[in-house]
This record gives C-alpha cells, structure tokens and sequence, in this order.
C-alpha cells in the first residue's frame, strides 16, 4: 500500500526534522524519535513510511544475534531497527536544510528592518 505524501511547508519542516535525528540517531526507536521530536507515535510511523516510499531512507531490521542496542534498558527490543539516509535522502536533507536557512535568513532580515523603522 502506497502512502500519498503532499508536499507542503509542515511536511517539508516534518522532513528536516526527522531527517535530521535519523542522521544523528540511526538507531534510535520510534518511540524515541517520536518523543524528541514532539510527535505522537502515529505521526511518526505514518511519516517514516512515506519517506521509505520515496525512496529517502531504508529500514534495517537487525535481529537478536546481530543487535547493537542490546542493554537498552528503557527500550528492550526482540529485534532492532536502524533507520538509514539513503543518498536521495541525504540529497534531500541538503536541500531541505539550505531551504530552511535561506527561510532564516529572510525572516532575519525582516525583523532587523522592523527593529530599524521602531528606533528611529
């Protein structure tokens, strides 16, 4: 079952997010990145699978021989599961993030014209 992705500012922002904690948290669970980010698990789930559909990340399942996270008391797992940033999804990090600095930097310049009109 395909899932349909628009896009739109929330789901760009969405992207970055996630991208960003993957990128520096491969092997962390749902649950986890879910609570990082301020997102329900549902959220998270259904936005993880679209960014499989295309193509921007792989799903690793490691099972209990091969298990990396093995002490993780506070999430013990039957398997592990590692989310890795495929090179179009490294691609779109990228992207993504000049996008959200050029936003930055408008919004900067902005309010630096704002403070400027407010002092004279």
């Amino acid at each position: 079952m395909s899932i349909k992705y628009r896009k739109n500012k929330d789901i760009n922002s969405n992207e970055f997010e996630i991208l960003r904690k993957i990128n520096n948290s491969p092997e962390a669970s749902q649950r986890k990145l879910a609570k990082q980010l301020g997102y329900s698990l549902g959220k998270l789930n259904y936005c993880l699978k679209a960014m499989k559909d295309r193509g921007l990340i792989n799903i690793l399942k490691l099972y209990p021989k091969n298990i990396r996270n093995i002490n993780d008391t506070e999430n013990p797992k039957k398997f592990g599961i590692f989310y890795l940033l495929t090179p179009k999804g490294i691609s779109e990090k990228k992207k993504l993030t000049l996008h959200f600095m050029k936003k930055k930097m408008q919004e900067y310049d902005e309010l630096k014209k704002e403070a400027e009109v407010e002092i004279e």
